[in-house]
């Protein structure tokens, strides 16, 4: 057996396609290898098959991400379950991406399908992230065109019903008691044809442009969380219902901060007289205010002071991580001449001078 191609080759689009690419990309091979354009060309039947398996990987937000991490040996149990009807699968995909009116060989109606999910990558500052934003999220997406309302015929025109499939988009024919059916050769599944198609979309229906949507993150989201932002995907066709709008959420590296989970993480640097006697440290949190960490005497180097309840908040609202101050020596480069002199008696002093009792700090 052959080893499958890889999907982003197969449809010759780039591992960071978005579903726009990839959806524009599959619409064009998918036309160009049809069987029914390419009636006894094997090679066409495999390349159609293989850019609609591709399709199929790549549009679904979870197969991509399986396929991405482990290739076709990540899909090989999803694929095995529904290879063997593969055109019958087929059939209703088709229908969606392009708008059939029927499926399943026409005995059901059904209304407009909805549009295709989106997902875009959303990066948040460790403040915005904590204590949560509003933001603009630039999506470039397909919309109905403006000059023909969506229909793909020139204004003033319409779409006329597709004879041969009665506007069904596909045909069945009879063999005894079983019934084939199949998309419609004559109007590709559209169930209508346009005579003179819209300049505007060159009788697509849809154009690209670029739209702005306010997404609303709570206060404690994280890296690696995903929001769904309702109807703010992918326009359906014919009107239908558009698809959902996926956030995936990057944090962008903080100068003070490192977060792990709902704990945060500071580093402080202390200078030994402290560090021996102790102090009290002032810390600027997210948020704008200050609090006070006790550095008790005799901190060693590395110890972790751990405030309660300073942390992000967790994201379902109920309570707080905590803060854990990390603290590291401060060892001067330069010395005063003073400075060495009283450095070298506490050396002597450290290693068991004569000059009084050992007082313990800690």
């Amino acid at each position: 057996m052959s080893q499958k191609r890889d999907y982003y080759e197969a449809l010759g689009v780039e591992r960071s396609a978005t579903t726009a690419d990839i959806r524009k990309a599959y619409k064009r091979l998918a036309l160009k290898y049809h069987p029914d354009k390419n009636e006894g060309k094997d090679e066409a039947t495999v390349l159609f098959k293989e850019v609609t398996e591709a399709y199929q990987v790549l549009c679904d937000d979870d197969k991509r991400a399986r396929y991405d991490q482990y290739g076709h040996a990540g899909l090989e149990g999803a694929q095995a379950a529904g290879g063997a009807d593969f055109f019958s699968h087929f059939q209703d995909l088709f229908a969606d991406f392009f708008g059939a009116g029927a499926s399943g060989g026409g005995a059901r109606a059904r209304g407009p399908a909805r549009g295709r999910d989106m997902r875009v990558e959303k990066q948040l500052t460790l403040e915005e992230a904590v204590l949560g934003c509003k933001k603009s999220v630039d999506i470039v997406a397909p919309v109905e065109c403006n000059g023909c309302r969506g229909s793909g015929a020139e204004r003033g025109s319409s779409p006329s019903t597709c004879r041969t499939c009665g506007g069904a988009g596909q045909v069945s024919t009879g063999r005894g008691f079983i019934v084939f059916t199949q998309t419609c050769p004559t109007c590709q599944g559209q169930g209508t044809l346009i005579g003179s198609p819209c300049k505007q979309c060159d009788g697509v229906g849809w154009e690209e442009k670029h739209r702005t949507v306010t997404v609303n993150f709570p206060a404690g989201i994280d890296q690696g969380h995903r929001l769904r932002v309702s109807g703010q995907g992918i326009p359906g066709p014919r009107g239908g219902p558009p698809g959902h709008l996926y956030v995936d959420v990057i944090l962008a590296p903080h100068t003070r901060f490192e977060r792990d989970g709902v704990d945060l993480l500071t580093r402080q640097r202390v200078r030994f007289p402290d560090a021996a006697l102790g102090t009290t440290l002032r810390i600027e949190l997210l948020d704008g205010t200050s609090h006070e960490v006790e550095i008790a005497p005799g901190t060693q180097p590395g110890s972790v002071v751990t405030v309660p309840n300073k942390g992000a908040p967790n994201v379902s609202g109920r309570g707080c991580g905590a803060l854990h101050v990390v603290v590291e020596l401060e060892v001067p480069q330069k010395l005063t001449k003073r400075a060495r002199k009283l450095l070298e008696e506490l050396k002597t002093e450290l290693d068991g001078g004569e000059h009084g009792d050992t007082v313990r700090t800690a």
